[in-house]
């Protein structure tokens, strides 16, 4: 296809390519914030039910089971609908049905004092959460590979940042009830409709920009992917004026998709959420202390069940700042690295559970332990938030396969399932670690108990 000289990939200036700017600072606004508000409202429930997992259930209930109801609806969403589903995606459709499941599913939780209809509940929120997440990351390949690896980057940090305000919500909400505090938490779901409908802008809005009169420079070496996206936009707007023809991606078709992921993007997922999940449900249960009776600390922990809020606070806030490493401009981790945070992730997990096992430092410095703990679970989280966002951002930059370049339309199908299809991965972690994390903290509670430590039979 060729490109006319008004278009985007024509204007150069002394070894610059020229492309248009009027509105384009405003629409990538609209466009960040849009999936920043995705990420952070599809999470910050699932965030919450964490956060809250010892409020949620009676103290001689395993928290994994939080976990296991919280992950598995999601993973049967991931492990399903991309693989089944047929045919174009209809978004509005599906976002409008995950605030509807949210908003029942909390509303269960809030309303109903039995354990078996709060994990209810805690099962329709999480089947929701599994199909948006899933829904938002499909999202992004509706755009060309610069706009829609930026909206992965946004999308990522908004469900950092979920991680932060669910667990600084819940901290504050608690005080009022599990009913006055997870009934408040319902409402947040009705945002992501009101970001779709009337603050995202849609993909031909960018393209649309071609036609402006005012134009920025560019360096040369970003051509190609300049004319990359505006014969993409091109494509999409010359697809849409053409007989429709359906266009269904078969069973051979994913799996000739999927086979090259397994090793390179969804094995290393699979174990930095494993291990992380389990850290975090199985063994941050156990890291108990006394209370401190003077210094800083003693101003943030005023009893025992107060360590494991703390510790949930600790590593969504760092989980934030790294899943927004390439929102803020930060260069994304080579391909070859990407199994590196679950590297580092399994030494960490060693290092907690022979902590609360048999104690890293002397009972006389818990001050210190304290403070190991903290940089420990720190770690943790900013290798779980590179391994997710450099994920997701590799999968969304792929260029098609040469044998469906020519239909627009297969090219769109497969991006949309490939990046659905990868949720799985991380998925099953979490479900796995939710199963591990049961026998884990009992184990390690069991341990302390052995050695006079009685705080885990406390909480």
């Amino acid at each position: 296809m060729s490109v006319e000289p008004h278009s985007t990939a024509a204007l150069h200036t002394e070894g610059h390519f020229v492309i248009p700017s009027t509105g384009k600072k405003r629409l990538s606004l609209k466009l960040g914030f849009s999936f920043f508000l995705f990420g952070l409202i599809n999470n910050v429930l699932y965030v919450i039910i964490l956060s809250a997992a010892l409020d949620l259930v009676p103290p001689s209930t395993p928290k994994g089971i939080i976990a296991f109801c919280n992950i598995a609806p999601a993973l049967i969403v991931k492990l399903g609908w991309p693989y089944f589903l047929k045919g174009r995606i209809r978004y509005a459709r599906r976002i409008v049905a995950c605030c509807t499941l949210s908003f029942i599913g909390m509303l269960v939780v809030a309303f109903h004092e039995s354990l078996y209809s709060r994990l209810l509940g805690i099962c329709l929120a999480s089947f929701s959460s599994g199909l948006g997440e899933m829904t938002f990351l499909q999202l992004s390949t509706t755009y060309s590979r610069s706009v829609g690896g930026r909206s992965v980057g946004y999308f990522a940090s908004g469900t950092g940042a979920a991680g932060i305000v669910g667990a600084f919500m819940w901290w504050e909400l608690r005080g009022l009830g599990v009913s006055t505090g997870v009934g408040i938490s319902a409402v947040l779901p009705f945002v992501l409709p009101l970001a779709y409908f009337f603050l995202l802008p849609r993909p031909a809005a960018f393209m649309h920009q071609s036609s402006s009169t005012s134009y920025t420079l560019v360096p040369a070496d970003d051509l190609e992917t300049e004319i990359d996206d505006d014969l993409s936009a091109q494509d999409d707007v010359e697809s849409r004026v053409e007989p429709k023809v359906t266009v269904r991606l078969s069973a051979a078709d994913k799996w000739r998709l999927v086979k090259p992921m397994l090793l390179k993007y969804m094995l290393p997922l699979f174990c930095v959420y494993t291990l992380e999940y389990t850290i975090n449900q199985g063994v941050a249960p156990t890291l108990l202390f006394p209370v401190p009776s003077h210094g800083l600390l003693s101003k943030i922990i005023h009893s025992t069940r107060d360590y494991y809020p703390l510790w949930q606070l600790v590593y969504q806030t760092t989980v934030f700042f790294s899943r927004s490493s390439i929102s803020l401009g930060l260069k994304t981790l080579p391909a070859h690295l990407l199994p590196a945070p679950a590297i580092i992730q399994f030494a960490i997990l060693l290092l907690l559970v022979f902590e609360s096992a048999v104690g890293l430092l002397p009972e006389d410095r818990e001050a210190g332990s304290i403070f190991l703990v903290f940089i420990l679970i720190s770690i943790e989280g900013v290798c779980g938030g590179l391994a997710y966002v450099n994920v997701f951002y590799c999968i969304n930059q792929e260029q098609p396969d040469p044998a469906s370049t020519h239909n627009p339309d297969v090219i769109k199908q497969e991006r949309e399932f490939k990046i659905g299809s990868i949720g799985f991965a991380d998925s099953s972690g979490i479900l796995l670690a939710s199963i591990l994390a049961v026998p884990t903290e009992m184990e390690l509670c069991r341990a302390q108990v052995t050695r006079g430590k009685y705080l885990c039979q406390g909480l």
